[in-house]
């Protein structure tokens, strides 16, 4: 891990793997996400590499509680799947290896940081951290807002990601933002977080 503060993880760092170590590559990423609304209670995420070749794809509830999100490759094979805890002080989300709801396949645990804030921020907790209600204590913190083109996600003090740009229109739930991914970072876990921070962003 770097030293110093405030830095970035680079070529030379060791691999943060959550979800696979598929998803780790030795160079950093710019990659293309683009929602699309199916119905009034679903939507549809697809991640693009710089060529336009699709590297993932999500769907799920769009509304409601314990809503649940699906991971799948190109060809339709589940990754994982993201699950809402309920009405909850703190919003709360589950991610898990496939289609599995077991604790011995849980990958991660995505919490509000704060109960009420003006910024969206959230703490990660893989599966043998203990401290879900310590946010001090989290493996990774991601904090921003896409309408300011600030969100970012950390582990520790380095930054491993964030969203560079978005366009089109959030209000209609179309639209589109380009992450940047740092090298040897897992890009199916920060696709992942994106996602159920997205569905927590009032845009209208």
């Amino acid at each position: 891990m770097p030293k110093n503060k405030k830095t970035e993880w680079q070529v030379g760092d060791p691999a943060i793997s959550v979800v696979s170590d598929q998803f780790c590559n030795p160079y950093p990423m710019d990659l293309v996400v683009k929602r699309k609304v199916q119905n009034f209670s679903k939507d549809y995420y697809e991640v693009f590499d710089p060529s336009g070749n699709l590297l993932l794809q999500i769907d799920g509830q769009a509304w409601g509680f314990n809503r649940k999100r699906v991971m799948r490759d190109p060809a339709g094979f589940t990754i994982l799947s993201m699950r809402q805890k309920g009405l909850a002080l703190k919003n709360k989300w589950e991610v898990h290896g496939g289609e599995s709801k077991e604790r011995e396949d849980l990958l991660f645990t995505v919490q509000q940081s704060q109960a009420v804030s003006l910024k969206t921020s959230v703490d990660v907790f893989l599966p043998e951290n203990n401290n879900v209600k310590k946010s001090n204590t989290c493996d990774f913190h991601a904090s921003g807002g896409y309408s300011n083109i600030s969100f970012k996600v950390f582990k520790s003090d380095a930054l491993i990601a964030g969203v560079g740009f978005t366009w089109g229109s959030f209000c209609k739930g179309k639209y589109n933002f380009k992450v940047r991914v740092n090298p040897e970072v897992d890009y199916a876990f920060i696709i992942a977080l994106l996602v159920m921070v997205d569905d927590n962003e009032n845009w209208c």
